[in-house]
């Protein structure tokens, strides 16, 4: 009986977490964006980090990769940090907000993908 709770409880855990993260679906990939500007806030946890970017049309969301990979790719919180320039390269999102999802990230001249 223990035994059978205990995995009923851990499927849970693992469906919970799963209906938490979000698909890439509401991201238009025939239509890339590039957004370049100062970043104004960050978020450098999970699942992904994010960025607010005060491009030159508008301020963008920009959500980027999870922390532990982008700190892997060299994109360390110190690095991606607030007051630095980037340009962020992806997909807007398909529901018109100032959001997009980033493929990649050049800042300082050096470009680390997220993907």
């Amino acid at each position: 009986m223990i035994r059978t709770v205990t995995i009923c409880a851990a499927l849970a855990a693992v469906s919970g977490a799963a209906f938490a993260h979000h698909g890439w679906g509401s991201y238009n990939e025939a239509t890339p964006v590039t957004v370049a500007g100062s970043i104004m806030t960050l978020k450098f946890d999970n699942p992904h980090a994010t960025a607010t970017v005060r491009g030159s049309d508008k301020v963008w969301t920009v959500t980027l990769a999870p922390p532990v990979r982008m700190t892997s790719r060299g994109a360390t919180e110190k690095v991606v940090a607030v007051g630095t320039n980037i340009s962020a390269y992806g997909y807007p999102s398909s529901s018109g907000a100032s959001e997009m999802r980033a493929e990649r990230i050049t800042i300082a001249g050096k470009t680390y993908e997220m993907r």
